[in-house]
């Protein structure tokens, strides 16, 4: 399984947590025809991390402000939970995928499994703090383009437009 395995395989709202209007939200939105191709070519092809693109799609979406403080302080809540958690794990997984001398396949992918769902549970809660930043910000929306390209502005120096805009596209309104 390459690249962004986590939402994809993720079912219903279980996984950890309470009730998240921004996780059904994401689970919807990453089966949307194109968007796990697109969240893809993001994550690993410019560097930008998907829940945090999701979360400023879900805010257009659902109506709410995105002000300069805020995408900063979940650009810095992202790099925390991927720097600490989720870029760890996603390496052991990936080095998991393929068989290696002297460990037995099935211990081996039963263990790629389990990082998948610790990998799975660090995105949630990452998730969970990227929606209780937004509860308190007033405002309109920005339309779902512009709020893709304010937090990738803010996580990184490129902008990758045209996959923004395509994403943009395929998320749900």
């Amino acid at each position: 399984m390459g690249g962004r395995p986590a939402l994809g395989r993720a079912e219903g709202s279980g996984g950890g947590g309470g009730v998240s209007a921004f996780w059904d939200w994401a689970l919807v939105a990453y089966r949307a025809p194109g968007v796990s191709e697109a969240c893809l070519e993001l994550q690993d092809g410019a560097g930008q991390n998907v829940p945090l693109l999701l979360w400023a799609g879900w805010t257009s979406a659902t109506g709410r402000a995105l002000d300069d403080d805020t995408i900063e302080a979940a650009c810095d809540a992202a790099r925390a939970w991927e720097s600490i958690a989720v870029l760890p794990l996603r390496s052991v997984r990936r080095t998991l995928k393929k068989p290696i001398p002297d460990i037995g396949d099935a211990g081996r992918e039963a263990l790629r499994d389990q990082v998948k769902a610790v990998e799975l549970a660090a995105e949630r809660h990452l998730m969970a703090d990227l929606e209780a930043l937004i509860e308190a910000v007033p405002g309109a929306p920005r339309p779902t383009v512009e709020a893709l390209v304010a937090v990738a502005r803010v996580w990184s120096r490129v902008v990758p437009r045209q996959a923004l805009t395509t994403l943009a596209e395929r998320l749900p309104a």
